[in-house]
């Protein structure tokens, strides 16, 4: 299913208008990235959208290359 797993961004409806004032039907699909994450010391397979990165990044989750960060509770474990 086209949803992200951190912002809930999903596909949206609504209709193509034309010149001539003709409506089609479309569907706008988030911008879906997969992604890997370390979350308690596990690798979790994430489908995040583009939003959703930059928001794993400012809470330290991704670096700026995109890679996966381990996390404080991960790294307190070992």
């Amino acid at each position: 299913m086209q949803k992200c797993d951190i912002t809930g961004k999903g596909k949206q409806f609504g209709h193509n208008v034309s010149f001539s004032l003709r409506r089609t039907k479309k569907t706008w699909k988030p911008n879906l990235q997969t992604k890997t994450v370390i979350v308690d010391g596990k690798k979790v397979k994430l489908k995040v959208s583009a939003a959703g990165i930059r928001t794993l990044k400012k809470k330290g989750l991704l670096d700026s290359s995109g890679k996966a960060v381990a996390t404080p509770v991960a790294a307190s474990k070992k």
